[in-house]
């Protein structure tokens, strides 16, 4: 049985009790980084066996891992923080594993796409998201104009190091729109900003920021539906007197 367990984003009292019971009783972790992985379970005082899934190895990995689940191990994957499988290497891993026959179990946690859609006030019937945008300013560009005249909300993760670049270009690409930029979610340095692309952009100028960013970007609007009595004439448009009079 593969486990596929959500760990917290920060805050490590943001973890599940059912994630904690899977954890204590799997054979194995299997985790992005160990290192990573060791603080929580150091902090709940759980010890087991790690193996290390990360983006440069985890196609040599899986071999491994599949022979092991084949033989009747228990695995738990986890990453360095959130839900497996969200912008990370984590799929390769459970499509193999299904592949193979080898049932795989989710244990829902914490996400950091989940957690700023929650706090943004943004649509979130209807989302469309990308991951850690390209480091190339080119990329970032084509994919920006790609983007502009999607109805749905954009959500994006961001280094910080190329926060403000990123801000300038939807700016340009996007036009004015409404964005909430996310810093260091359930963390204690928490911070959660939300206006206008312009507005944002200027914070950004001021401030020394640190951290990962998560970044929601408001769809382009909608065109307004035509006025269902457009077709009437004039004097009858307007008034309650239209829909009483029939």
């Amino acid at each position: 049985m593969l486990y596929v367990v959500g760990t917290p984003i920060g805050n490590l009292s943001d973890i599940t009790l059912r994630a904690l019971e899977i954890l204590k009783k799997v054979d194995s972790i299997v985790c992005e980084d160990t290192r990573e992985t060791l603080k929580l379970l150091k902090h709940y005082g759980i010890e087991k066996p790690l193996f290390s899934f990360f983006r440069e190895k985890e196609k040599e990995r899986v071999t491994g891992l599949i022979r092991m689940l084949k033989a009747g191990k228990t695995l738990a994957l986890v990453c360095d923080r959130g839900t497996p499988g969200i912008s990370d290497p984590a799929y390769l891993l459970v499509r193999a594993a299904r592949e193979a026959g080898i049932p795989v179990s989710p244990i829902p946690g914490p996400s950091s796409l989940t957690a700023a859609l929650s706090v943004s006030g943004l649509p979130a019937d209807s989302v469309a998201f990308y991951g850690f945008l390209p480091r190339k300013i080119g990329k970032k560009k084509r994919l920006f104009e790609k983007l502009k005249n999607y109805e749905e909300t954009l959500v994006f993760f961001e280094s910080v190091h190329r926060l403000q670049q990123t801000m300038q270009l939807l700016q340009e690409i996007f036009g004015n729109r409404e964005v909430t930029l996310c810093r260091e979610l359930t963390k204690k340095f928490e911070e959660i900003q939300t206006g206008q692309s312009t507005d944002i952009a200027n914070w950004l100028q001021k401030e020394k920021v640190r951290g990962e960013f998560v970044i929601l970007v408001r769809g382009k609007p909608k065109t307004e539906t035509r006025n269902r009595f457009s077709n009437l004439p004039r004097e009858k448009q307007s008034g309650g007197s239209l829909l009483t009079s029939a």
